[in-house]
């Protein structure tokens, strides 16, 4: 009786043990597929707006000029369409890495590379993106890696040299575009999305892409941006900017000139990324659909991830 009472214990803590267990290897494998999300409140205090964490993990801050009025050509360029400064933020172990785009007026890039500089973040390209644009603005790449908090204030003191808005405005998916999304989705061959207006596809590149060794995600720049800003009657603006590999640069060249597409910019954005990677910026106005069908072209020459 005793040795039989003595079997059913044993049995009873080994179940336990089992249930145990698997208990915890199960807590161990949901821990593993769901990360805890992101604390970023000290940077979005930091820099005074809110910033928005991304699907490949880092947290990016879109701070539009809407202060400025710039035409191309008669056309008044949207905010969201050219002029869109960001940074976005990726942990790295104990430290953090940002990298940005500013856009700035020809008074203000002296003083914001200046302050920029004394905070210890990098210049990474000064340049245009666009020619002809009234009044003339340029683009100031930065990056830097260090302390989240340091970065984000390094940024918010060099903003506040300039006139950029500490807010943006809500984001408008209904925005009328004037021409017909699925025919210009199916130009393409990716799904784009209205962003207040302005139609914006985000094209990843298919290889990855890295920095001192550490892999830099598509929403810290380096995905293709093609944005289409309606111009009436089915027409559209375009811009944005390929990201290419050296020998990609001049069979997209040709494309986009084959296709009634001007280049307007061609240089980096970075200093030690790999593979090396170039960024040319475009301009036209047109039938939408024609000129969708001509970027098209241009990124059969890449190697661009595909539409799933």
């Amino acid at each position: 009786m005793k040795s039989r009472m003595l079997s059913v214990f044993l049995s009873s803590v080994l179940v336990l043990s089992v249930l145990t267990i698997v208990e915890v290897r199960a807590q161990q494998g949901s821990s593993k597929s769901a990360p805890a999300p992101s604390n970023w409140k000290a940077v979005d205090d930091a820099l005074g707006r809110m910033g928005q964490d991304q699907p490949d993990g880092t947290h990016k801050f879109s701070m539009p000029r809407s202060d400025l009025k710039v035409t191309l050509d008669g056309v008044e360029l949207k905010p969201g369409f050219a002029l869109g400064s960001w940074a976005a933020f990726q942990k790295m172990g104990n430290q953090t890495e940002v990298m940005g785009d500013l856009v700035l007026t020809e008074a203000e890039i002296a003083p914001v590379m200046q302050k920029l500089s004394d905070s210890g973040i990098e210049i990474t390209g000064l340049h245009n993106h666009l020619i002809r644009t009234t009044p003339p603005v340029m683009y100031m790449h930065i990056g830097g890696h260090g302390d989240a908090s340091h970065l984000a204030t390094a940024i918010h003191d060099a903003l506040s040299l300039t006139k950029t808005p500490a807010s943006s405005p809500a984001g408008n998916p209904n925005a009328d575009l004037g021409f017909d999304t699925k025919q210009i989705d199916n130009a393409v061959g990716h799904a784009g999305k209205n962003n207040n207006g302005v139609y914006q596809f985000s094209v990843p590149r298919s290889e990855k892409i890295t920095e001192n060794g550490m892999p830099v995600p598509n929403s810290m720049g380096i995905a293709t941006a093609l944005n289409f800003q309606p111009t009436g009657t089915g027409k559209a603006a375009i811009t944005g900017d390929f990201v290419l590999t050296a020998k990609e640069v001049n069979p997209v060249i040709k494309a986009l000139r084959q296709n009634g597409i001007a280049v307007t910019a061609l240089h980096s954005h970075m200093l030690e990324e790999q593979p090396r990677l170039f960024f040319m910026h475009f301009w036209a106005n047109d039938d939408a659909t024609k000129l969708a069908q001509g970027l098209r072209a241009a990124l059969d020459q890449t190697n661009s991830a595909k539409e799933k």
